[in-house]
């Protein structure tokens, strides 16, 4: 996979296909790979006839890690993939982020509307604004010894995750413990791009997707039926209700 460099910052993506682009942002403990190549996503947007680039975020993947919460949050991400639409002369694209990455996309949309045609937040709803919890327990669950010691039924989710995708656990808990910059409705609001907000139904995470979708001048809502946080980025309704919003053709 590519790389790209900048300031002391290495920055893993892939890029793939040739028509319209769409930069695709993952969420938390995730990568590229995980939550985007392996559900499908990226054969199907090509497939689609576009070009699609797919970041690993700092911390994440194959990208450089850090250990201070100070190196993170949304909006340092958010310029991060700024950046690289800037070294691959990306003048504007669509994007799509899923959880935090829904989070990074937003910033991106606010701080750059002129870079954005589109945007499509996946899992995250009105939890933009309101927050999705408590990040100690996960991050205390990525530095425990062992899977074993962790009693907490989130952080024990997130750290099994993380065994599995080998990623740097104390490099993730230093992003969870990030400053959250809050989103405001107002802040909100003023996204004028046009926007999908997909959400499953079963996803007790995200928050309500109407909500945040009312705060806009243009979103609509994608209900993504019997899906969780976790499995719904997946999910066939999902991929269709993107394509339909992709090319105009939804309802």
């Amino acid at each position: 996979m590519p790389h790209f460099h900048l300031d002391g910052l290495d920055i893993a993506y892939l890029d793939e296909g040739t028509g319209d682009p769409i930069l695709l942002i993952h969420g938390f403990a995730s990568n590229k790979t995980i939550n985007w190549v392996y559900p499908g996503w990226v054969d199907l947007l090509v497939k689609s006839g576009r070009r699609v680039i797919a970041v690993d975020n700092r911390g994440h993947g194959e990208s450089s890690k850090f250990y201070d919460p100070a190196a993170y949050g949304a909006p340092i991400m958010a310029e991060d993939a700024r950046k690289l639409l800037d070294h691959l002369r990306i003048e504007r694209t669509d994007v799509m982020g899923y959880s935090m990455g829904a989070r990074i996309s937003a910033f991106l949309t606010l701080n750059h509307p002129d870079r954005v045609n589109r945007v499509i937040f996946g899992g995250l709803g009105y939890g933009m604004i309101s927050g999705v919890g408590d990040p100690e327990p996960i991050a205390s669950a990525l530095e425990a010894e062992r899977l074993q010691d962790v009693t907490d039924r989130t952080g024990r989710a997130f750290r099994a995750f993380a065994d599995q995708t080998q990623s740097d656990r104390l490099a993730l808990a230093a992003c969870i413990r990030s400053s959250r910059q809050k989103i405001s409705e107002a802040d909100v609001a003023g996204i004028t791009r046009p926007a999908l907000i997909a959400v499953g139904t079963k996803d007790d995470i995200a928050g309500s997707p109407q909500r945040l979708a009312d705060l806009m001048q243009d979103a609509r809502v994608l209900e993504i039926p019997n899906r969780d946080h976790m499995v719904a980025v997946g999910d066939k309704v999902y991929k269709q209700g993107v394509l339909d919003f992709l090319d105009g053709s939804e309802a």
